[in-house]
Parts: structure tokens; C-alpha cells; sequence
């Protein structure tokens, strides 16, 4: 017989004194395993949160590292004698809106290998970015010269006949600035209103010209060292470069209107002063308004041909406005802009056609003549004898890189020269100041007995000549065959040019 048993039921006592916490533990497990869980997970949980370093969640400080540099000796830094003023492009930009530049004949200067802007044109980033362009050219090699000019101006120290020169050169310069009107320009025929009321000077220039003296005005400033950036006179050739760009149109490029028959050579004489302040100062912002200045020229220019008097050309060549022309290209070359090179050529041959290989004077629009009237310069006065003419053909004869040692043309024209020395006679009429500025820059091209000739003339012609007296004095009576269109002011500008030719341009061709 089976015999059912009871279920037995385990009861569970306090643990004795005996029982270890591993079995504790062990017990605890078995009648509750969620609860041994639970708590294993929390301690791994604070193990966690213990080992995590909280430190680097604290806002972080600034580190401060201390170095020690030892000194070195540095050598000394000479500073210049006058700091260079950097003059801010909106200064002129505001004056003459940047157009485009009409494309011109391109010059063989511009190539890949010379150049870095994407237009071809140079760098200007050099302190003498064109002192490797046209090495025989217009640049001089001799010393003196504002910085960055590489020699071909120079400061006007010492300057000609010793100390009376140089005198003669700054209260020249003083006239000229003390009679620049507000507005930058100088006034052909208005200039004495800077006078005192009691004191006013004579000799007004025709109305028209005011373009073309105050290119001379400018040229006297810059022939003597003062630019827009250095020198005593920088502010008075500040406010004429500033003038002239804003008499420029920004179509054609042309200063001033085509008014009377002489604008052209206004427009070289101002396109020439134009070149010389870009190349001193290396205004980027003056670059574009000198190449349409440039432009305008070449349009000017007869086919195969030169210059005349009229635009667009009418097939007529001379010799007196070609003059001016080609001294403005080649310093715009010297500058590397653009120009048409192909002038060059032309000019040479038409200096060729025009002297007569007899007697070595060049002629005006026929071989050897210079008999002739300009019309609109001064009717009164027909220019039936004298050098002017062989002057400027002898002195484009250096800058086009000719060589008397090469060119028999270039003694006669200089001998010929001789014999029309300076010689201030203002009732004979002789006092051609045309003359004397274009034999004086020849003749110290020749150097030797030639220069030596003309400079014992024409030192004391000019020298003597200067006005001492009241509001005249620095200035020079505007006399002989261009002083009625010219006036006053440009019979300074051009007196003081001559005198200094001495250090304006160094020897083209290198020193002699």
C-alpha cells in the first residue's frame, strides 16, 4: 500500500555566526537573483563614474608660454631724409573716371618673359621696374637723381655756372609756383592776377596755351628733382598733374579742345610732362590716362609718315611739332608704355629728307628751308633764319639712339649750331628761347668743344636775363619769335629748362 508523504517546506532562518558573507551572498542570489543584479550593475556603474576624469570638462585656461629671444645686433637702418608720401589713387581717379584704353600698335617690349599682369604691361612692384627696358635710351647712367629714377634726373645741386645757376633755378621755380592758380594749372594770359594789385608783371601768352605752359611749368619742377611725392615742390606738381588729367578727354585722350592751330603741340608738350611724373613717381593711377594721351598721337600721326597740325591727318609733315612728339614717345617708351615704334622709324627718315646734306640745316616742311609762318604762333614773325629746326633734329637724333661717331649728319648739324649761338637781344629779335632749349639739350648731348661753345654763350644770356625786380623777379621776359603766344610763363619754364640741361638728362648715349 502506497503512502503519501506531505510536501516539505524549506523555511529559512537568520544566518548563525558561523555562515560567511559568500554564503550570504550565495543565499540571497538564489531567493532573489534580480535583486544581486541590480546591485552588481550600480557598483559597475560608480566604478565607472569614479574613473572618468572630470577635469577636463572645467573651463579651459589660457596658457602662457614665456620665451627668451636674445638680441642680436641688426645693422642700422638709415631712414630717408624725407619721407616718401604715398599718394592715395582716389585722388586722381575721382578727377577722371578709369576708361578703356584703346588698343595701340604693340610694342615689342611687351612680351611674356618681361612681364606679369595679364595685359602685358610691366610690374610695377620694382623700385626700378624699368631700368632694364631700352637700356640706351632716354635713362642716363649717371648719378644724382631722386630715388628710383636711375639717374636720369637730377636734384639741381651745384646746377649750372656753379652757385649764380642754381640761384637762378629756385627763384625761377619760386615765380612759377608763387603764379599757379588754385586749381593746379597756370594761366597763359591771366597769371599776373597773383601779383600784388600795385605790382602787376607783363607779358600775357595767348589764351589758348594754357595746356602747353603748364607742361613746360611742369617739366621746369620735374627737371630740377620735385615730383608729386618728393621734394619742396611736390604740392605745386601734385596740382598740375592733377589739372591736366582732369583737362583730358576721356574719349580721345586729347588735353584740352582743338582750339587754334598749335593744340598738338599742347598735347605733346603735356603728354611729355605726363610721361616724366609717371615714370618718377610710379603712379599706376596717371598710366592709363598717359597711354591715351599716347593713343591720341599715334592717330595723329600721317601714314607712313609724321606730325602736321591737323587731326586726323591731312598727308602734311613738319618738323617743329614732330619735335615735340617724339621726345614725349620716347619717354613713354622709357617709361614702358606703349607706343607705336614704328614713328621712330618715320621720324628719322623725314630728319633724313629735311637736311640738307651741304650744309647740315634742317628744314621745316622743305630740305634745308626754314623759312616759314606757323600759323597761330605769331604771324608777326616768320622764321626766315636760324638753328631752331636743326636743334630739334639733332636732339631727337640722340633719343632715337643715333651716334655722331656713326652719323657725319649729327657734326654738321652741331657746327651749324655754332654759329647761331645764344645772345639775349630782345630788339633784334633774336632771343629765340626755342632755340636755346633744344641747342642747349644737343649741345650737351655732343659734350666736348660743342657743349663747351654753347655753354659759355648761353650761361650768361640766361643768367643776366633773369628779372631781379618786384613780382617779375625770377622770371624772364617773354621776348623774341614765341614769346607773344608763350607769355611769361613760358619763357620761364623754358629759360629754366635750359638752364637745367645740365643734369636734367644724362648723356644718352653714355658718359663721353
Amino acid at each position: 500500500m502506497k503512502t503519501e508523504t506531505s510536501p516539505t517546506i524549506e523555511r529559512h532562518s537568520a544566518p548563525s555566526e558561523s555562515e560567511s558573507f559568500s554564503d550570504m551572498l550565495y543565499d540571497w542570489m538564489e531567493r532573489a537573483p534580480w535583486l544581486a543584479i541590480s546591485g552588481a550593475l550600480h557598483l559597475v556603474a560608480f566604478l565607472i563614474l569614479a574613473a572618468i576624469p572630470w577635469s577636463i570638462f572645467d573651463e579651459e585656461q589660457p596658457q602662457v608660454i614665456t620665451t627668451y629671444i636674445e638680441p642680436v645686433e641688426v645693422p642700422e637702418i638709415l631712414e630717408p631724409e624725407e619721407p616718401v608720401e604715398v599718394i592715395e589713387p582716389e585722388e586722381l581717379s575721382e578727377v577722371v573716371p578709369e576708361v578703356e584704353i584703346d588698343q595701340p600698335v604693340q610694342s615689342e617690349l611687351f612680351t611674356e618673359e618681361n612681364s606679369t599682369t595679364p595685359d602685358g604691361d610691366p610690374t610695377l612692384d620694382s623700385v626700378a621696374p624699368f631700368d632694364s627696358v631700352n637700356p640706351n635710351a632716354i635713362v642716363g647712367i649717371g648719378p644724382g637723381g631722386p630715388p628710383g629714377s636711375a639717374g636720369r634726373f637730377g636734384t639741381g645741386a651745384g646746377g649750372p655756372g656753379g652757385k649764380p645757376g642754381a640761384r637762378c633755378v629756385k627763384i625761377a621755380l619760386d615765380w612759377l609756383a608763387e603764379h599757379q592758380d588754385a586749381d593746379g594749372g597756370w594761366d597763359a594770359d591771366g597769371f599776373m592776377k597773383h601779383d600784388p594789385a600795385g605790382d602787376r608783371t607783363d607779358g600775357p601768352g595767348y589764351a589758348n596755351h594754357d595746356i602747353g605752359v603748364t607742361g613746360l611749368a611742369l617739366l621746369a619742377f620735374l627737371g630740377n628733382g620735385h615730383t608729386m611725392t618728393r621734394g619742396v615742390h611736390k604740392e605745386v606738381v601734385r596740382r598740375g598733374i592733377k589739372w591736366l588729367a582732369s583737362e583730358q578727354d576721356r574719349e580721345s585722350g586729347l588735353f584740352g579742345e582743338e582750339i587754334g592751330h598749335a593744340f598738338l603741340y599742347d598735347h605733346a608738350i603735356a603728354t611729355l610732362a605726363m610721361c616724366e611724373s609717371y615714370y618718377l613717381d610710379r603712379s599706376t593711377v596717371l598710366k592709363s590716362k598717359v597711354q591715351r594721351a599716347l593713343n591720341y598721337i599715334s592717330r595723329a600721326r600721317n601714314p607712313y609718315g609724321v606730325w602736321g597740325y591737323s587731326v586726323p591727318p591731312d598727308g602734311t609733315n613738319d618738323t617743329s611739332v614732330t619735335g615735340w612728339m617724339v621726345l614725349a614717345m620716347k619717354s613713354a617708351e622709357d617709361a614702358g608704355l606703349r607706343v607705336d615704334r614704328e614713328a621712330f622709324v618715320a621720324a628719322a627718315q623725314w630728319f633724313d629728307e629735311m637736311t640738307d646734306p651741304g650744309t647740315g640745316r634742317v628744314g621745316y616742311r622743305e630740305t634745308g628751308s626754314t623759312s616759314s609762318r606757323v600759323r597761330g604762333m605769331n604771324d608777326q614773325y616768320p622764321v626766315e633764319k636760324g638753328e631752331a629746326l636743326t636743334s630739334v633734329a639733332l636732339l631727337c637724333r640722340f633719343f632715337l639712339g643715333q651716334d655722331p661717331a656713326e652719323e657725319p649728319l649729327m657734326g654738321q648739324h652741331a657746327d651749324l649750331i655754332l654759329s647761331a649761338l645764344p645772345q639775349w637781344d630782345p630788339e633784334g629779335l633774336g632771343c629765340d628761347m626755342y632755340h636755346w632749349y633744344y641747342g642747349s639739350y644737343a649741345m650737351h648731348q655732343m659734350g666736348g668743344d660743342h657743349w663747351r661753345r654753347w655753354r659759355k654763350a648761353m650761361e650768361p644770356a640766361v643768367i643776366k636775363s633773369q628779372r631781379k625786380d618786384g613780382a617779375a623777379r625770377g622770371s624772364w621776359d617773354p621776348v623774341g619769335p614765341w614769346g607773344e603766344p608763350g607769355g611769361r610763363v613760358y619763357a620761364t619754364a623754358t629759360m629754366t629748362l635750359c638752364l637745367e640741361a645740365y643734369y636734367r638728362y644724362d648723356r644718352i648715349l653714355g658718359g663721353r
